[in-house]
């Protein structure tokens, strides 16, 4: 039986198809065993027709019999169409929800009949698949966002251990006149730098706050009208360090759909940085593909350090730098997160050639 039905392309039937077959094969079936128990209960009622209470039971027990085939056969009937069309994806859907009850999305749901059980478990697959997108997304944003808070809490120690220390100097010395006039000058000139800097750490994670709020509205562009406003971007910023660039581009496409606010200032950020570090010249490479833009600059500087290509990308990463104290380290940190966004990616590496290389891809999709 499981060989015919299978033979049959059971599994390739809709369920109201398969239980119209079902029902109809289970008819064939039962009409012929009726009309055998038919043929048994007339050969019977013939060989003992010499006795005058045969026809008393023969009858009575032919329609017992024939009721009891119609029960089995629904019996059976139902049975079947239970067992190959809904058992197993049950099973596979109760399973399945107990795993998301247990907050365990790393399972997979495959089930390959093209009814309508078979459809609901690729709902139910994408589903899951979403899930554990929207869970690691989650999880990941909460890491970094601990992480960011560590790391602004240890960068805020230095200033306020310094004003402490101011404050615990005048409290002691002021009230003795123990102070000169152009000593306390020197000291509140110190005490209102560090102020600053205070105030421009929180300016700082109130702008990551706001990043990560941003929405992304991708528009379609010419992909040469594109190229065209970051190669202007590139050369007023690359002016400005007195470095020069020069750009290439790679296209399988004439259209792209980018957030343009979001690349460019991904774009403007990758070179500044790249500009600061540059000996006179900044390498510009545009790639579209039909999944992706990606951008990847690369300067003629000393490159990343071993320790800067495993936290350039973390906020408030500074480097051991001339210019450390007129940015944040927020560069990269806020690129990452633009590029992540835009559901890309964002790498950084040493060119072949030395100096440091830095590729943000972003989705080339269509209006979210």
């Amino acid at each position: 039986m499981a060989k015919i039905i299978n033979r049959l392309r059971l599994k390739h039937m809709t369920l109201l198809q398969s239980f119209i077959f079902l029902c109809c094969l289970m008819l064939i079936i039962v009409l012929a065993v009726i009309t055998l128990e038919f043929g048994w209960a007339e050969s019977i009622r013939l060989r003992l027709t010499d006795r005058s209470s045969v026809n008393d039971w023969v009858l009575p027990s032919l329609v017992a019999v024939v009721l009891l085939t119609v029960a089995v056969g629904i019996v059976l009937m139902a049975s079947l169409f239970y067992r190959w069309k809904l058992k197993r994806p049950l099973e596979m859907l109760m399973k399945a929800s107990e795993n998301i009850s247990a907050n365990d999305l790393g399972f997979h749901i495959s089930y390959d009949s093209q009814d309508e059980m078979g459809e609901l478990c690729r709902v139910f697959e994408n589903m899951r698949g979403q899930l554990e997108k929207n869970h690691k997304t989650l999880w990941r944003s909460v890491e970094e966002r601990k992480q960011l808070n560590a790391i602004f809490a240890h960068d805020l120690r230095t200033p306020l251990s310094v004003l402490k220390g101011y404050v615990e100097f005048l409290t002691t010395y002021l009230p003795q006149n123990k102070i000169s006039e152009e000593k306390l000058l020197d000291t509140i000139q110190t005490m209102k730098v560090h102020i600053v800097r205070l105030e421009s750490y929180t300016e700082a994670m109130n702008s990551i706050q706001k990043l990560e709020e941003m929405p992304v509205r991708s528009h379609a562009f010419e992909v040469d009208q594109l190229i065209s406003l970051l190669n202007d971007s590139a050369r007023q910023i690359t002016k400005q360090r007195g470095k020069a660039f020069g750009s290439s581009m790679a296209a399988d496409s004439k259209k792209i759909a980018v957030d343009t606010h979001v690349v460019l200032q991904v774009f403007e950020n990758l070179l500044a940085n790249a500009a600061r570090y540059a000996s006179s010249h900044v390498s510009i490479h545009y790639s579209v593909s039909k999944s992706f833009f990606s951008i990847t600059v690369t300067d003629d500087g000393v490159g990343f350090s071993d320790t800067a290509l495993q936290k350039a990308m973390l906020p408030f990463y500074r480097g051991e730098v001339w210019d450390a104290n007129e940015h944040h380290g927020l560069g990269l940190y806020i690129c990452k997160v633009l590029c992540e966004k835009h559901e890309g990616s964002l790498q950084i590496d040493n060119g072949s050639d030395g100096g440091g290389s830095v590729t943000a891809s972003f989705l080339n999709g269509v209006d979210k």
